[in-house]
C-alpha cells in the first residue's frame, strides 16, 4: 500500500516541477512581445535607454569626469568604425589615427579661430564627408592587399598624414597645431538641461553631451547596418573570400564600402576630438593612437560594438587609475606615468592568451553556461 501511495505522489511532484519553472519563460516571452518587432525599433529603444543613462551619469559626475567621458566618446566612435572594418570585414588597419586627423583638421579649418565659421553640425558633417573621400581612395588602393601588406599600407598612411601638417605649416599650423574653436553652449540646450536636472551646463559637460550624442547616433546606424544584408556580406567576405566570390559578391567593392564606413566614423571621431581638445596637432595623431584604437577593439571583442565601448573605456580610465595606484605605492609622477602603458600592455597580452574573443566573448560564454546549467535541472526532472 505504501508503494502504491508513493508512486502517485512522486508522479505529481515530477509533473509539477516543469510548471513551477514555467512562469519565468512566460515572463520573458511576454517581455519580448512588448519589444518592437523591427530591428531598427529594437536598436532605437536601446539607444533611448542609453541616452537616459548618459544624462544621469553626466549630471551626477564632476567636470573632470565629464571631460573623461568626452574623451571616451571620440575613442569609442573611432573604435566602432574600426570594429566594422577589422571585426566584420577582416581588414587590419593601422591608419585610423590619420583618418581622425583628417576630420580634426577639417573641423579646425571650417570653424575658424573664433568659432564664427560654419554651424557646428554642418562642420562635423563636412568633416565626415571629406574623411569618407580619403577613405574611399585608401580603400580602393588597399582592396587588393591582405594581412600584413594591408597593415603596412595603412601604417604608411598613419606616418605620412601627420607629416603633411608640418609641410603645409602656413595652413595647418605646423608642429604647433591648428587651433580649433570651442563652440558656445546653445541657450536652448542649457535651458533644457536646467529644466531636467536644475544644473548649469558648463562647456565640459556640453562637449560630453555632444560627443555621446554623436556616438549613440553612430552606434544606432552601425548596429542596423551590421544586422542587415550589408553586415552579412561583410561577414561572408571575412570568413571565406573564395566562397563569397563564388556566391557573386564583389570583394573589392565590399572592402571599399567597409573602409568608407569606417573612415566616416574616424572623421566624426576626429571632429569631436578637435572640438574637445581645441587643437589639431601632428603629435596627437601618431601611430600610438592607431595602435590604441586597435588594442581597444581587440580587448573589448572583435566584431562587437559593445566591445568597442568597453575597450574605449579601458583606454581612457585605466591609465589614470594605474598612475594613481603607482603614486600611492611610492613612485614619483614620471614612474607612475610610465607604469600605465606597461599595465595596459599586460592586459592586452592576457586577453589575447586567455580570452581571444575579448571581454564581450567572455561575458557571452558565462551567460551561455549559466543558461545551460539552468536548463539541465528542468531536463532531469522531465526525464
Amino acid at each position: 500500500m505504501s508503494q502504491q501511495t508513493d508512486e502517485p505522489a512522486a508522479t505529481a511532484q515530477a509533473s509539477s516541477a516543469p510548471t513551477a519553472a514555467a512562469p519565468q519563460p512566460r515572463r520573458l516571452d511576454a517581455l519580448r512581445r512588448r519589444l518592437p518587432h523591427s530591428t531598427f525599433g529594437r536598436h532605437a529603444l536601446i539607444v533611448v535607454v542609453a541616452l537616459v543613462a548618459v544624462v544621469l551619469v553626466l549630471e551626477l559626475t564632476s567636470p573632470f569626469r565629464n571631460s573623461q567621458f568626452a574623451t571616451m566618446s571620440y575613442y569609442a566612435i573611432a573604435a566602432a568604425g574600426l570594429t566594422v572594418l577589422t571585426g566584420l570585414n577582416g581588414q587590419i588597419s593601422l591608419g585610423h589615427g590619420a583618418l581622425m586627423a583628417v576630420g580634426a583638421y577639417t573641423t579646425g579649418l571650417l570653424l575658424g579661430d573664433d568659432g564664427t565659421g560654419l554651424p557646428l553640425l554642418l562642420v562635423m558633417l563636412v568633416a565626415a564627408v571629406v574623411t569618407a573621400v580619403v577613405g574611399a581612395v585608401v580603400g580602393a588602393a588597399a582592396a587588393r592587399l591582405h594581412g600584413p601588406y594591408l597593415a603596412g599600407a595603412t601604417l604608411a598612411l598613419a606616418v605620412a598624414v601627420p607629416g603633411l601638417a608640418i609641410y603645409f605649416d602656413h595652413t595647418l599650423g605646423g608642429e604647433q597645431g591648428l587651433p580649433v574653436a570651442s563652440p558656445d553652449v546653445p541657450d536652448w540646450f542649457s535651458d533644457a538641461v536646467y529644466f531636467l536636472s536644475a544644473n548649469e551646463t558648463p562647456t565640459a559637460k556640453y562637449l560630453a553631451y555632444l560627443g555621446w550624442g554623436t556616438l549613440l547616433l553612430v552606434l544606432l546606424l552601425l548596429a542596423n547596418l551590421m544586422a542587415g544584408r550589408t553586415g552579412r556580406v561583410w561577414r561572408a567576405v571575412r570568413d571565406d573570400e573564395v566562397a563569397a566570390e563564388l556566391a557573386g559578391i564583389r570583394l573589392g567593392r565590399v572592402r571599399v564600402l567597409a573602409f568608407v564606413v569606417s573612415a566616416v566614423c574616424a572623421g566624426l571621431a576626429g571632429s569631436v576630438l578637435g572640438i574637445v581638445v581645441r587643437l589639431a596637432a601632428p603629435s596627437g595623431f601618431t601611430i600610438v593612437l592607431s595602435l590604441g584604437l586597435l588594442t581597444a577593439v581587440v580587448v573589448g571583442g572583435l566584431g562587437s560594438l559593445v566591445g568597442a565601448l568597453l575597450g574605449s573605456a579601458l583606454l581612457v580610465f585605466l591609465p589614470p587609475a594605474v598612475t594613481n595606484i603607482g603614486i600611492g605605492a611610492g613612485l614619483d609622477g614620471t614612474q607612475a606615468a610610465q607604469l600605465a602603458p606597461f599595465v595596459y600592455g599586460v592586459v592586452l597580452v592576457l586577453v589575447i592568451l586567455l580570452a581571444p574573443s575579448g571581454a564581450v566573448g567572455v561575458v557571452k560564454q558565462i551567460w551561455n553556461r549559466s543558461r545551460t546549467n539552468r536548463r539541465e535541472p528542468s531536463t532531469r526532472r522531465t526525464g
